[in-house]
């Protein structure tokens, strides 16, 4: 046995305390790092709360559905049962899943439709739709993070390998194959209330009125949630129709730091469209925002 800590190759006959630690600094490096299962989630979630506490809320919640399902599948790797998630296309698949969720999550914030209802449990009333969205967006249950997180969760990248196949594997007892797991998302954890709170704050000091603050952030959450949704399902579906040649279309860095090594499907999500579909949303917004305050103005002139 070793104690070597190795986050980028873990290998060899590992103590249980290297394992734990392993475990542990992998999800701090997964959570602070771009990735496609927290970082668009996250963001779209955290600018939705405008403020750093509300941001630091969102990243708890999502990351603690997330640490629960990376506990189960620890303990699923341990009893080798968790096989089918290295399945070629198997990663798509949960993109698809997320992506579903990410879109009607926007248009559940953006006041648009009714297939919302399908997962808004205890709310049996029905809403017309009409053809055009209602003025003022609506919160998220506060669950949806939680919901969010679960899904996320079973996507599979590096970490998740190393997890499923080096760490797990190694605990003494099925009743400690979870632990890796879960060391792993209260890493993530750490690392996503962190960006929680970063993201919620910048949305708290955009210099809009105090009248539209709610308005533009919530507006921008949805928008966000939305058209990454559009993307991932778009990308899942090129993924499941054409696995290798979606999976081969990669950027080698000489970073030996998963998640920045090689920039691939998952970069593209997190950082690429990301960031591009939330800098047309706050642009949208705002532009929106600027015309309600003037038109409150003018209401209250009147």
């Amino acid at each position: 046995m070793t104690m070597d800590i190795n986050l980028w190759n873990p290998s060899g006959h590992l103590s249980v305390l290297a394992i734990l630690i392993t475990a542990l600094l992998l999800g701090m490096v997964h959570g602070i790092t771009p990735d496609e299962h927290t970082w668009p989630i996250t963001f779209s979630y955290s600018v939705g709360s405008y403020s750093s506490r509300g941001g630091r809320k969102m990243g708890f919640l999502f990351s603690l559905a997330f640490t629960f399902q990376r506990a189960l599948a620890s303990e699923l790797a341990f009893l080798a049962l968790s096989q089918f998630e290295f399945a070629n296309r198997w990663g798509y698949e949960v993109y698809f899943v997320v992506g579903i969720v990410m879109w009607l999550s926007g248009l559940y914030i953006l006041n648009r439709g009714t297939a919302w209802h399908l997962f808004d449990f205890g709310h049996r009333h029905a809403h017309a739709q009409t053809a055009e969205p209602a003025q003022e967006p609506r919160p998220l249950p506060r669950y949806m993070p939680l919901v969010h997180g679960f899904i996320a969760g079973w996507g599979v990248g590096a970490f998740a390998v190393i997890i499923y196949t080096v760490l797990a594997p190694q605990m003494p007892t099925v009743w400690v194959g979870w632990v890796p797991g879960a060391l792993f998302g209260l890493g993530t954890m750490l690392m996503q209330v962190v960006l929680g709170g970063l993201f919620g704050a910048w949305m708290s000091r955009r210099h809009l009125p105090e009248s539209v603050r709610v308005y533009v952030a919530r507006k921008m959450s949805g928008r966000t949630l939305a058209g990454g949704g559009i993307g991932f399902i778009i990308v899942a579906l090129l993924g499941i129709l054409f696995p290798t040649v979606i999976s081969n279309l990669a950027v080698v860095t000489p970073l030996h730091i998963h998640n920045l090594h090689n920039l691939g499907v998952g970069f593209f999500l997190a950082v690429i469209l990301l960031f591009s579909v939330a800098t047309w949303a706050f642009w949208k917004s705002v532009r929106e925002g600027a015309h309600l305050s003037e038109r409150q103005i003018a209401k209250s002139h009147a």
